[in-house]
């Protein structure tokens, strides 16, 4: 891999003091509820255990991989999933957990799929809402921090399967 000029976006310490009052508005939100947390392979490992941590409820959990891939002439990705869950959502809170939402197209598939499971309902969370980006409208109900633009890597963000190990969120400046 070669190398790139980056710059620090979120420090670590900026990313555990989000991480942690996520999971306390997360708490507070589900402390009267049965809720799932799935999270969505592969950059959201760290961001995952982190903010289970951080609650102050045990959700039951649960992880999903999904493969985006389409033409290079359209916008429109075909996804599909790699992985599903195992456990049962029927009835039950789901809380859909990404590192990054981007352009809005592979968690809006999996809201509408998991929509069919019957849970009692379905809310998002990401570490980072990147709207600018956007095609699809998805509700981000719970998220770390929002930026309009940006290649960003770290705590489990990755670029070419590299840099997912960086402590810090940092964006890529110049390739």
């Amino acid at each position: 891999m070669g190398e790139h000029t980056r710059q620090v976006m979120y420090s670590r310490e900026e990313i555990a003091a989000r991480v942690a009052e996520l999971g306390r508005e997360i708490s507070e939100y589900y402390k009267d509820k049965q809720c799932v947390m799935v999270g969505v392979l592969n950059g959201v490992i760290v961001f995952y255990a982190d903010l289970l941590r951080s609650m102050s409820f045990c959700p039951e959990v649960d992880f999903v991989r999904v493969k985006s891939y389409g033409a290079k002439d359209t916008p429109d990705e075909i996804v599909t999933f790699t992985k599903d869950v195992e456990v049962d959502i029927q009835g039950k809170d789901l809380l859909l957990v990404e590192d990054i939402v981007d352009s809005g197209q592979t968690i809006d598939f999996l809201r509408r799929i998991f929509l069919e499971r019957g849970p009692r309902s379905v809310k998002i969370c990401a570490l980072l809402d990147k709207t600018g980006r956007r095609r699809v409208d998805v509700p981000v109900d719970f998220y770390g921090f929002r930026l309009e633009d940006g290649f960003v890597i770290g705590y489990g963000l990755d670029f070419a399967e590299d840099y997912r190990h960086l402590k810090d969120i940092e964006e890529i400046v110049k390739f």
